[in-house]
């Protein structure tokens, strides 16, 4: 029987492209792939004899969707920026091993972000660029979509950071396959290619026993790296905890203010000694967030999964949270969007104040765990997200029109009243102070006709999908069809091919 795991060698891409398989070390096939020309994604063709993926070991916070709200009674809305992307990574991973879907894994938001908009790019000093427009909303016809896009700084290459990296590893039992421990030692090694010489690696594993495989090492040495690499084996019970506070003790004992100083963590987040509770993990990392250490954290495997707990550390430790399916996504987070590692926005929130008198009510579609209190806007104490060199956020809110009244007004020229305030606050460095940033839609605009119609339909295609996925009971008439047709509209931008990829998803329903 061959063995079930995902798993796409860069040597053999060329194999690939035609449609061959992989062979393991004693020449026997390891599994099948298909390669799609034109997304590059690489999928398994095993998923019938994967059998099914034991749910009960993955673990999902479970949430309800954002309802509406009256905007008589509440206004403003106000919430933080989430730029992860794990939640799509991990429904493409369902779908390709043919397993049901978990709809507590879908994060709408996490949906959007996954994917890169055409965006305005920031002028000036500015770290960010903020964009706002109204459009018809496809699954309710009778309501509208208001779409907030917002783009950090772009960095060109001599303008990175030096990188002091600690790559912590999970070597314990649970990692112990090729979709796993053997994904993440190629992707650290194909890593290493696209650092700068003066770039520095720290390699600390954790099963039993917490180790410093390497200490702090110039990526000169990348000899000496991939040596290390090239030990990692998986075996024994999970201490991540104390791993934990050693990989940030290592980040502090090389910290550097110029740098990019961050923790890396790889697990299927299964910690069973030592601290496991995640509220003391969350304490532990938010004390070295406050040092000016940022987090990553990668998640691996199926059946093993704690998704609820990386969600949460990511966001205490000032990082993001990505899961890794195949080479192609490691390819994706550490290659063609490595800058966004580099964080050019801090404490980065949002808030929304709608016109009553236009607006009926309103829906924040997805954040449901990144909703704030307004009076948290302006308190430059309290955290948010953080938004990467080049990367960009979207949000969407479902809006309901004072038809009746908006059709009786006679706009005077001289004087539109608004129909939508967006506000961002956001930290150039996270001890500074927050810089506000503001985008106004007058009430008069046309309500139908878009700027950016390629990104609108997309947001609007990848919302529709994600609650057809959900089975939101906001759903409206949103079918597969539908989100498959605004996607498709959507393809004129696509740089890396991941939206063409979705559409190739979206066909296996």
């Amino acid at each position: 029987m061959k063995k079930n795991y995902l798993r796409f060698g860069l040597a053999a891409a060329s194999l690939l492209a035609m449609g061959c398989s992989t062979t393991d070390g004693d020449g026997g096939y390891e599994n099948y792939y298909f390669r799609d020309g034109l997304t590059g994604s690489a999928y398994s063709l095993a998923g019938e004899e994967m059998g099914e993926v034991p749910e009960s070991g993955d673990k999902f916070d479970d949430f309800t969707d954002n309802p509406f709200v009256k905007t008589a009674d509440e206004p403003v809305s106000t919430f933080s920026v989430d730029a992860d992307g794990a939640s799509y990574a991990i429904m493409r991973r369902y779908l390709t091993g043919n397993y049901n879907i978990n709809p507590s894994s879908v994060r709408i938001e996490e949906f959007l972000n996954y994917f890169t908009f055409n965006y305005a790019s920031p002028k000036g000093n500015d770290h960010v660029a903020i964009y706002a427009e109204v459009g018809d909303c496809p699954w309710n016809p009778g309501h509208k979509l208001l779409q907030l896009g917002i783009k950090g700084k772009e960095l060109a290459a001599n303008e990175m950071p030096r990188a002091n990296f600690v790559f912590l590893v999970d070597v314990s039992g649970s990692m112990d396959s090729n979709d796993k421990l053997g994904l993440l030692k190629k992707g650290l090694t194909e890593l290493l290619y696209q650092l700068n010489p003066d770039d520095r690696i720290s390699l600390i594993t954790y099963s039993g026993e917490v180790k410093k495989l390497l200490e702090s090492t110039p990526v000169r040495d990348a000899g000496k790296i991939k040596k290390a690499i090239s030990k990692l084996t998986a075996s024994g019970c999970t201490a991540g905890g104390e791993a934990l506070k050693m990989a940030y003790e290592e980040a502090l004992a090389n910290y550097d203010p110029k740098c990019n100083n961050r923790v890396i963590m790889g697990t299927d987040g299964d910690f069973n000694v030592g601290v496991t509770s995640t509220d003391a993990l969350v304490e532990m990392v938010e004390n070295y967030a406050r040092k000016g250490i940022y987090m990553t954290c990668l998640g691996f495997g199926l059946g093993n999964l704690n998704d609820a707990m990386m969600e949460k550390v990511s966001n205490a430790g000032n990082g993001t949270y990505h899961y890794i399916d195949c080479e192609n996504e490691m390819m994706k987070v550490f290659v063609h969007e490595r800058s966004q590692f580099v964080s050019v926005a801090n404490d980065a929130k949002c808030q929304v104040s709608f016109n009553p008198d236009f607006v009926s009510e309103y829906r924040l579609i997805g954040y449901e765990n990144r909703v704030m209190s307004n009076e948290d806007f302006e308190n430059d104490k309290k955290d948010a997200g953080e938004i990467g060199a080049g990367q960009t956020i979207t949000a969407l809110y479902e809006i309901m029109l004072n038809e009746d009244v908006y059709n009786r007004v006679d706009f005077n020229p001289s004087n539109y009243p608004d129909l939508v305030t967006f506000d961002f606050r956001y930290k150039k460095s996270l001890d500074g102070t927050s810089i506000p940033l503001q985008v106004k839609l007058s009430a008069d605009m046309p309500l139908n006709k878009y700027g950016r119609p390629d990104d609108f339909y997309f947001a609007a295609g990848v919302a529709a999908y994600g609650m057809i996925l959900r089975d939101s009971p906001y759903k409206g008439d949103a079918t597969i069809e539908m989100a498959k047709r605004l996607v498709n509209q959507g393809l004129s931008f696509d740089p890396h091919g991941y939206r063409a990829e979705l559409l190739k998803l979206m066909d296996k329903h």
